[in-house]
């Protein structure tokens, strides 16, 4: 009888096991590194549904929902409105990045200017000493796509041109490979979001003066930021399960989680909404009218 016994409460756990819900992400490798492992662990304990995780950039996370592959996405731009195979995901906005310039731990300087980072990506500064660091080559890491979502926003903020082409070093698939690399190369710089970069054993530059910390992002004070999303499709079939996380992001608890990995939640700054197209253009004028380095 004992022998039966466990078998039937091995088979009755097995079939628990197999019936815990589990939701697919794809997305964003920045949101990713964010908070969305912090906030999928906190979504498991409270509710037993199981978030994998897979990275792959905006683009993945806005069309991969839009076609049903995944429950639930991630992006850290909007979506493009003359791309059909996007139109069917919905963003919801969960929380405020930023756009920062990093480098290697021991370099020395410590703030770029807009110009400066301009110039920078058209490869007219390429050597430390222009930015007031030691006179040694600068190299510059990329994002591949101009779809990505570090790369689409840096072009629409800096350059009001979404086709300009980067004049980089090397150019990477998504956002960690690219923070890995200025980890280990005391000459390179990159462009990633704060909310990634402050994992990683990088420097993050002021940006015209300002740090890219919360108060200075909550208060619209640093000049690049942007939301980033969650993405979903009415159309799949776990649906209400994943409306049920984005609800949870935004919860008392998920914005709590959201601070502790050093990003704004989107409700604790709904100023920034009114102050992003004025925020945009103020980086773009500020810049046009700087003198070229």
């Amino acid at each position: 009888m004992l022998r039966g016994f466990l078998i039937m409460l091995s088979l009755s756990l097995a079939g628990a096991a197999q019936a815990q819900t589990v939701l697919h992400w794809a997305g964003c490798g920045i949101t990713k590194k964010a908070f969305m492992a912090e906030l999928a662990n906190a979504y498991e304990k409270k509710t037993g549904v199981k978030i994998v995780l897979d990275g792959g950039g905006a683009a993945k996370g806005i069309r991969r929902v839009a076609d049903r592959s995944v429950a639930l996405g991630g992006s850290c731009r909007p979506k493009l409105a003359h791309v059909p195979e996007e139109m069917r995901a919905r963003l919801n906005p969960v929380a405020w990045d930023a756009l920062t310039v990093i480098v290697h731990p021991d370099n020395p300087v410590d703030n770029i200017t807009l110009t400066q980072l301009r110039a920078v990506l058209e490869g007219r500064i390429t050597n430390w000493k222009a930015l007031g660091g030691p006179d040694r080559p600068l190299e510059l890491l990329a994002r591949k796509s101009r779809f990505s979502g570090v790369g689409r926003v840096l072009r629409e903020l800096l350059f009001n041109d979404y086709e300009k082409v980067f004049v980089a070093s090397k150019f990477y698939k998504s956002s960690g490979p690219l923070e890995k690399a200025v980890e280990q190369n005391p000459n390179a710089l990159g462009v990633t979001g704060v909310s990634s970069a402050h994992k990683r054993k990088v420097k993050l530059l002021s940006l015209n003066g300002k740090a890219p910390d919360y108060e200075h992002i909550r208060k619209g004070e640093y000049l690049l930021y942007r939301p980033l999303y969650i993405t979903y499709n009415p159309a799949h079939p776990q649906y209400r399960e994943a409306k049920r996380f984005v609800d949870f992001a935004h919860s008392r608890q998920g914005r709590e989680i959201i601070r502790q990995t050093g990003s704004v939640p989107y409700l604790d700054a709904l100023n920034l909404i009114r102050k992003q197209r004025q925020q945009w253009d103020e980086a773009y004028r500020l810049g046009a009218k700087e003198p070229q380095q």
